[in-house]
Formats: structure tokens, C-alpha cells, sequence
């Protein structure tokens, strides 16, 4: 099973794949978020086998979604409806910050974040399945 983890901007958007165990992620691409997403998401799921899609949920620091939490849920909402697999919310509080402070300011910051986001993801999931055997 692999996942796809995405780092959502309005300007941008950063890519992760896991490995084909669902156990580790890695960062994949940055894409500007404009007329063509779609299509490169749709390319990106066929070539990678993606079955599930992990989104960066965007909370303030008192846990309420922050501005850009009403765009990302359009776009988990258009991700369902387009692909019809599984859009998962996962916490991203602080992953550019710890992607920038790994990278020491590399361009590739937003893959990176994606990269966290998702590893947080496939890490919470082993640490449940792990709970209920």
C-alpha cells in the first residue's frame, strides 16, 4: 500500500510518496497549485500506485483551523470526488518549521513538510494497528 502526503500552500504544493510497505515517506516534488494540480496528481497516482492521500491539516496554536484549513478541505474534497480514494487529515503544526531547521533553508522545503506530514501519518497508523493485536 502507498500513500501520497501533501503539503498544501496557495501558491505550492509539496509531494511525499511512502515506500511500497507504507512504512517510510519520502519527499517527491513541488508543485505550484494552479489549473493543471489536478492533472498532476492524477499523473503522480498512476506512477507511484497511490492508494491513499494524506493532507496536512493547518491548525492554529490553540488547535482551530487556521485560514487556509477552509481551501484544503475544498481541495481534500476535490481529491475524493476526482480520484475516489481515501483523503486522510493528518496535524502539520510546525512541519515547514522542522523541514527548514533539517534542510537549513533548501528549496525543497515544501516536500520535505509533505514528507513529515505523511511519515506522522504511517507512523500514528503502525503505532494503532500495534494497539489492537
Amino acid at each position: 500500500m502507498r500513500y501520497l502526503g501533501v503539503d498544501y500552500g496557495s501558491k505550492k504544493i509539496g509531494i511525499a510518496h511512502s515506500d511500497e510497505n507504507g512504512s517510510l515517506a519520502f519527499p517527491h516534488s513541488i508543485l505550484p497549485n494552479n489549473d493543471s494540480i489536478i492533472d498532476a496528481f492524477r499523473e503522480i497516482i498512476k506512477e507511484e500506485d497511490i492508494s491513499t492521500i494524506v493532507i496536512g491539516e493547518s491548525l492554529n496554536d490553540s488547535g482551530d483551523p487556521n485560514i487556509i484549513m477552509k481551501e484544503i478541505s475544498t481541495f481534500k474534497e476535490i481529491l475524493e470526488k476526482e480520484f475516489g480514494l481515501p483523503v486522510e487529515l493528518e496535524k502539520e503544526f510546525l512541519t515547514s518549521f522542522e523541514a527548514r531547521r533539517f534542510q537549513s533553508g533548501k528549496k525543497e522545503v515544501d516536500a520535505s513538510a509533505a514528507a513529515l506530514i505523511l511519515q506522522r501519518y504511517l507512523d500514528r497508523k503502525t503505532i494503532e494497528a500495534k494497539r489492537t493485536t
